[in-house]
């Protein structure tokens, strides 16, 4: 059986409140990158994990963190202490998120190209139908 963990880091990115949610599973991270706006209340965070989590669009797989022993809870209880102290996103939730960006950045680059070309082609035929109407007396 596989073992997924995730995490939910909240931090204030000027001028926005955002949520990086982190996803381990097989030694592989994965980001997804939420911006709540104004500062989110608990309900609010409960309801996107239960509601939104799904809907999420988490970054391809890179190479993470190898899966964690099971601790003591006292030291789970002071690691999450300092995490809570540390501002900011982890390198590798970072570089998942960066390599989501420049997918989209590329999908978004070839539809628009593909929509000009189309336009281009399109303005070509119409001058093509104009200039035939013109030859025929119309």
């Amino acid at each position: 059986m596989d073992k997924v963990s995730a995490k939910l880091t909240v931090f204030f990115e000027d001028p926005f409140w955002v949520g990086i949610f982190e996803q381990t599973c097989e030694g592989k991270l994965s980001a997804a990158r939420v911006v709540f706006g104004a500062e989110p209340r608990d309900f609010v965070v409960y309801e996107l994990i239960l509601q939104q989590y799904y809907r999420l669009r988490f970054s391809p797989a890179v190479e993470g963190d190898a899966t964690k022993e099971t601790r003591s809870p006292k030291r789970a209880q002071r690691e999450a202490k300092r995490q809570l102290e540390v501002v900011g996103v982890g390198t590798k939730s970072q570089q998942a998120l960066k390599l989501l960006q420049e997918q989209c950045k590329i999908q978004r680059k070839t539809q628009s190209k593909a929509m000009r070309e189309e336009e281009k082609q399109r303005k070509f035929e119409q001058k093509q139908q104009k200039r035939k109407e013109k030859n025929r007396g119309r």
